[in-house]
């Protein structure tokens, strides 16, 4: 993927070179988000506490360290950039370019957050988060990383319903080309560009659908002037999700 910027919110290109915006979380989700994940770190350490610091003080230091330090690390890496508390709060950790975070990212953004919380409970995470254009703390900026806020994803279902009223172009020529010339994968590249079409800008998402369009109207000879590229692909999606003949 390569990123690019604008003035709002990051944007990443797919492998499809579809552009996503990413939008970063505001100081109030990661701040409830957090608030839950020091509450459960505590608990696991209240927990370790009573298992082993009275047999051994040194286990005990050594495990609360481990707990500690490797929570975050843990869920960031194992779990898709979600502890629980991001989960809960909808917030993924992600690198700049909108990829999983690698566990050397994590290792740093993490390492950093003493300087975030100085002098007291992210004092200075929460002024630097609040001057960066992308709402970063000191550990995102160093790691190169992100905290956005997940946007539910649209239910394949609804779209190709949603598809179906753009079906002026069931017509048998139509319908023969398309069940000869149209594969698995070309039916599953129209699902997805139309999935994501509400998360690009309007220019973007009428370039795409303008190509896209022109491409199957050249590929199956479809003749109608009034047809918007979009409504166009939506079309083709509703016949190849619903045609059972």
């Amino acid at each position: 993927m390569n990123a690019v910027e604008d003035r709002s919110a990051p944007v990443v290109l797919t492998p499809e070179h579809v552009p996503i915006r990413l939008f970063p979380a505001g100081l109030g989700a990661r701040f409830l988000a957090l608030m839950i994940d020091t509450a459960i770190n505590w608990g696991v350490c209240a927990v370790v506490a009573t298992m082993v610091a009275a047999l051994s003080p040194g286990l005990f230091m050594i495990l609360n360290f481990i707990v500690q330090w490797g929570y975050h690390m843990y869920f960031e890496v194992r779990h898709q950039g979600r502890s629980p508390g991001k989960r809960f709060c909808g917030l993924r950790v992600v690198d700049s370019r909108g990829l999983p975070i690698t566990f050397q990212q994590s290792f740093v953004r993490n390492i950093i957050r003493v300087l975030d919380f100085a002098p007291a409970f992210y004092g200075l995470g929460a002024l630097v988060s609040l001057m960066d254009r992308h709402r970063r703390r000191l550990g995102d900026i160093v790691a190169d990383t992100l905290v956005i806020e997940e946007h539910r994803a649209v239910d394949p279902t609804r779209a190709i319903a949603d598809a179906r009223r753009f079906n002026s172009l069931q017509t048998p020529r139509v319908l023969r080309r398309l069940r000869k010339q149209v594969g698995l994968e070309e039916r599953e590249l129209l699902l997805s560009i139309v999935l994501r079409a509400d998360a690009l800008d309007p220019q973007a998402r009428f370039d795409l659908m303008e190509e896209v369009g022109g491409y199957y109207r050249r590929t199956l000879e479809i003749d109608d002037p009034h047809l918007s590229g979009e409504n166009l692909v939506r079309g083709l999606l509703s016949i190849l999700y619903t045609d059972r003949s």
